[in-house]
């Protein structure tokens, strides 16, 4: 292994992006290009929710590992963006009022009681990855962000088009997110490029984008597999009225 220019290291970021993101996942396809019935989009939302719901304790774990008062102080805002300085506000928020407007109960969505398995599994994994590997490798799995404007987007146009069910109001969180997640991925990217100065380094920030990409298509799997084909729905799972 030879050591990467900081500019050669992002293109290696771009190019785990370009290739394992999962804008390129069947369900997203599915879902972006008005094929899912109510009951699939209602699936996707509900378990999504446990994800958007986790990340301001991964993130604060993360803020309890760092001894930079400068980033702590700029990882701070994530937390503020998804719990909001108070009730009602912020983005998990947000989310609930996408769960909302597509007819779910939002006491059955915040009780996790509908979740599929892998969907806890995947999450969860990726909150034992941040409070466990170093801090750099932390920082680095938070970059998928860098890929989420052209996703939002993607998701928005297509969603508001084919899907009667939805409107402006219900996809609200994605509508503010792209800025947010442009300043959020600058940081980190600026960070892993300027701390990551070994070879082995390098090599570990990859891998730490890999893996966040994995849990993130894992999740769509576990949709795919439950609510389109076979369509094998485990005991205790969200089962769609259609």
């Amino acid at each position: 292994m030879k050591l990467m220019t900081p500019p050669e290291l992002e293109a290696a970021l771009r190019d785990i992006g370009a290739r394992r993101y999962h804008r390129l996942h069947p369900f997203h396809e599915l879902l972006h290009g008005g094929q899912c019935s109510k009951g699939q989009v209602q699936a996707w939302a509900l378990n999504r929710y446990y994800y958007q719901a986790t990340i301001p304790a991964k993130d604060a774990s993360l803020i309890a590992r760092c001894d930079d008062a400068a980033t702590r102080r700029e990882w701070r805002s994530r937390l503020v963006d998804h719990d909001g300085e108070r009730e009602g506000e912020g983005g998990i928020a947000r989310w609930l009022k996408l769960t909302d407007g597509l007819g779910l109960d939002r006491d059955y969505v915040m009780s996790l009681r509908g979740l599929l398995p892998a969907t806890r599994f995947a999450v969860e994994a990726y909150v034992h990855f941040v409070r466990e590997k170093t801090l750099l490798e932390a920082i680095a799995s938070s970059l998928t962000e860098l890929f989420s404007p052209q996703i939002i987007s993607e998701r928005i146009d297509g969603m508001l088009k084919s899907y009667k069910f939805v409107t402006a109001e219900t996809l609200a969180y994605f509508s503010q997110r792209p800025p947010l997640a442009e300043r959020d991925s600058r940081f980190a990217l600026d960070y892993v490029k300027r701390h990551a100065r070994t070879p082995g380094e390098q090599q570990q920030v990859l891998a730490a984008l890999v893996f966040k990409c994995d849990v993130l298509w894992a999740m769509l799997d576990a949709l795919y597999h439950a609510y389109v084909a076979p369509g094998q729905i485990p005991p205790g799972a969200f089962i769609p009225e259609d």
